[in-house]
């Protein structure tokens, strides 16, 4: 059996043992991604900052309905590469990894731009030269490129850096001086410029030729730069092997018989002519090949099938090896998901296990603080939010939603006076466990009245809340269930005390 079988018997037989999510509530204020989950346990700068790197993968600013079977392990372990390779340049976020899919970096002053760095005529940006455009940035390229053509130089494309759903915006280095200053704009580039280079050196002994890619940079509390995020990944960045380069001269022979339009015009022609990547790009192309239409596209996004996954896994295992020369491990938890939850337990990250509070109204506030009290006696995470369903249905809902993300194990709890519809919402719409806590313990009968498919319970004392969320977290970790039968024990102990 070949290397290429071999792996690939692996990956199929991890099909499904994936992280569709890195969303874990406990672990303070979370910032989603396309790909990766940050969480920050602080605002203050210098602080931990935990990136869970999913399995999920996106393309054309779409999250796809599969995953791919250790895609966030390889792009951890690239990063962490590129970043040792890359010190002397400039220091780095990193701080460990306590987990394959998890990182934990430093906070710090984040800022809003992505640094691209373009060494070829690649990707959207030979498309939009096809289409006439010849700007790019504030700089302006002559009009006898190909798509694939080296650059004389190197380009630096900066872009504004979006929120997640929105679309970044190309800007030139000027504009970005003008926000960021000039001194710390140049300093910026010049250290994208660098790092680029190192990593084109790397990538060229080891047969690779390093396209494209783009970074991302934080400042300490004293103002110095420091790379954060990922670096080098085949999902920040495009490689293809040198030998498929040695087809543009092909290419060039091709254009000079003035038959073709363009090289995108060649290719579909010529479709050996197409220079093989070493990216997500083999995605994006799978996905045109299945009808899509790219940026842009509308309908629904096709799925890919187990074929598609095997060989998206394999190329990115294949190229992490073969980069770094290091060995990729297969030895992996038959759980990701409870695998990760443990280790981020071991390492004080979590308590595995977390509360929801949804609450109708602020004037709910000391019936919410007595239940954390007594969810604190069991050593629970929890966190409250304010969010009336009859007032505020679309809020409620994405609240809920969010928290379906979870990997961690969640419990909710509802809130709700008089016409309680806050229960009857949640416990239809989540996944998770709903109790109803009205804070008026004689007005609970609207809690008890929802339709079916609302399968929220009743609890009016909130220190029988907290006991029956012990006993249903317990259920995915021990020390619940020790803390109740310890109580249970403590309790037993006093009624033969007293009666002695």
């Amino acid at each position: 059996m070949s290397k290429e079988q071999e792996y690939k018997e692996l990956i199929k037989e991890n099909l499904f043992n994936t992280l569709s999510s890195g969303f874990i509530p406990g672990m303070g204020i979370h910032k989603p991604g396309k790909v990766r989950d940050v969480h920050f346990t602080s605002d203050e700068i210098g602080q931990p900052i935990v990136m869970i790197s999913s399995d999920r993968v996106s393309c054309f600013d779409n999250i796809l309905s599969r995953q791919i079977p250790f895609k966030g392990k390889v792009l951890n372990l690239f990063s962490q590469w590129a970043f040792e390779q890359t010190k002397d340049i400039v220091g780095n976020a990193m701080i460990k990894s306590p987990h394959d899919n998890a990182v934990i970096q430093k906070t710090m002053n984040k800022i809003n731009y992505e640094f691209v760095i373009r060494g070829y005529v690649w990707g959207s940006m030979a498309e939009d030269y096809e289409n006439g455009k010849r700007e790019f940035c504030g700089i302006n390229l002559p009009d006898n490129l190909l798509r694939y053509q080296k650059l004389d130089q190197p380009l630096f494309t900066p872009a504004t850096k979006a929120e997640y759903g929105d679309h970044d915006i190309n800007v030139s280095f000027e504009y970005m001086a003008e926000r960021l200053g000039k001194e710390l704009s140049e300093k910026l580039r010049d250290i994208s410029m660098k790092l680029y280079q190192r990593a084109s050196d790397l990538a060229r002994q080891k047969g690779f030729i390093f396209i494209d890619t783009k970074y991302e940079f934080g400042l300490d509390e004293n103002n110095k730069i420091y790379l954060i995020d990922e670096a080098n990944t085949p999902d920040s960045s495009r490689y293809c092997r040198v030998e498929e380069v040695q087809k543009f001269e092909k290419i060039k022979q091709e254009m000079q018989t003035d038959q073709y339009k363009n090289v995108t015009e060649l290719l579909q022609a010529k479709p050996e002519l197409k220079i093989k990547e070493l990216s997500k790009q083999f995605v994006r192309e799978v996905l045109i090949e299945k009808g899509y239409k790219g940026y842009g596209g509308s309908g629904t996004v096709p799925e890919l099938d187990d074929n598609d996954v095997i060989e998206t896994s394999w190329r990115y295992i294949s190229l992490y090896e073969e980069l770094t020369g290091n060995k990729f491990d297969f030895n992996t938890s038959k759980n990701i998901r409870a695998d990760l939850l443990s280790s981020l337990e071991k390492e004080g990250l979590i308590k595995h296990g977390f509360t929801l509070i949804l609450a109708g109204s602020d004037s709910d506030l000391p019936h919410i603080r007595s239940i954390q009290d007594e969810l604190k006696k069991y050593n629970i995470s929890s966190s409250a939010k304010i969010c009336s369903a009859h007032k505020q249905p679309a809020a409620c809902l994405k609240i809920i939603e969010e928290y379906n993300s979870s990997i961690e194990p969640v419990v909710i709890i509802s809130i709700a006076g008089a016409t309680d519809a806050l229960s009857g919402v949640a416990s239809f719409h989540s996944i998770h466990p709903v109790i109803s806590c009205p804070p008026d313990k004689n007005n609970y009968i609207s809690c008890i009245g929802n339709p079916p498919g609302s399968s929220n319970s009743l609890i009016l004392n909130p220190k029988n809340v907290a006991r029956h969320v012990a006993q249903i977290l317990g259920q995915h970790s021990r020390k619940y269930h020790d803390i109740i039968k310890k109580e249970n024990h403590e309790k037993i102990q006093k009624l033969e005390q007293a009666n002695k």
